[in-house]
């Protein structure tokens, strides 16, 4: 199994951190968890050393000590664990609102295939359990369709925090420059890998692959507020200008 780097961005999360969730997950076959924290004014920090100090090497702590938003902890986190030489490096909420098992076995299906991406998907169908308050569901459609039409790619759910990504060159350029925003990152950094810059080439549409979820649960206090979902619909145009310049510069390239 390749060597995994899983990136856990943190911010005051203190009071609602897994520990015992984290050390088991930290116990999956050649995967190791990096946590960073994004600046917390908080005990955050100290909770991180406690679990590295009881990871068994397994589990790293990243301190950035100024608040550069949840976009900018998973690019450093990301670059970190590819300095590391992880072959595959991924991101995931502190929440745990993605399982310990099903972040596994997202990793595992990346790692069994050819695909260069694994996005997990949260589709409501039956035989899954997807729990997620109804004006977030909606909500989430709405932004789900515009990201669709932003990447000109036709992704379900951009936003799931529960990632993974093989070490390319594609992927180290798309990491290279921080993002114009610090919660929609995800489009920005699929768009960057599918339509490449600095002068590594797209990644081929068929590379990627959404992969359903059996479960995901939202956690109660998210950090996602209306008032972040604002400056969201903000970034929207900055990010589409961004991907637009990509798409144009591939196609002249």
């Amino acid at each position: 199994m390749p060597r995994t780097v899983l990136v856990i961005p943190c911010f005051n999360e203190e009071a609602r951190l897994d520990r015992a969730a984290f050390l088991a997950l930290a116990r999956a076959p050649d995967l190791e968890l990096l946590f960073v924290d994004d600046g917390s004014s908080d005990g955050t920090l100290r909770v991180l050393e406690g679990l590295r100090a009881e990871g068994s090497g397994r589990i790293g702590v990243l301190g950035l000590g100024r608040n550069g938003g949840k976009g900018e902890a998973v690019r450093r986190g990301m670059l970190e664990g590819l300095s590391r030489d992880a072959s595959i490096v991924g991101f995931a909420d502190a929440d745990l609102a993605t399982p310990p098992d099903e972040l596994v076995r997202l990793r595992d299906e990346l790692a069994s295939s050819t695909l260069s991406v694994a996005v997990g998907s949260r589709v409501m169908i039956m035989g899954t359990e997807i729990k997620r308050r109804l004006w977030r569901h909606i909500t989430g459609r709405a932004f789900a369709t515009v990201a669709a039409n932003v990447l000109k790619m036709p992704f379900y759910d951009t936003q799931c925090g529960a990632k993974y990504f093989k070490d390319s060159p594609q992927l180290r350029a798309a990491l290279s420059t921080p993002f114009v925003s610090r919660w929609a990152f995800d489009l920005e950094l699929l768009g960057r890998l599918h339509f490449g810059m600095h002068g590594a080439p797209g990644i081929p549409m068929d590379q990627f692959r959404e992969i359903p979820l059996r479960k995901w649960i939202a956690v109660a206090d998210s950090k996602l507020t209306f008032r972040a979902m604002g400056r969201v619909l903000v970034d929207l145009p900055r990010i589409e200008r961004e991907l637009a310049r990509l798409r144009a510069a591939r196609s002249t390239g």
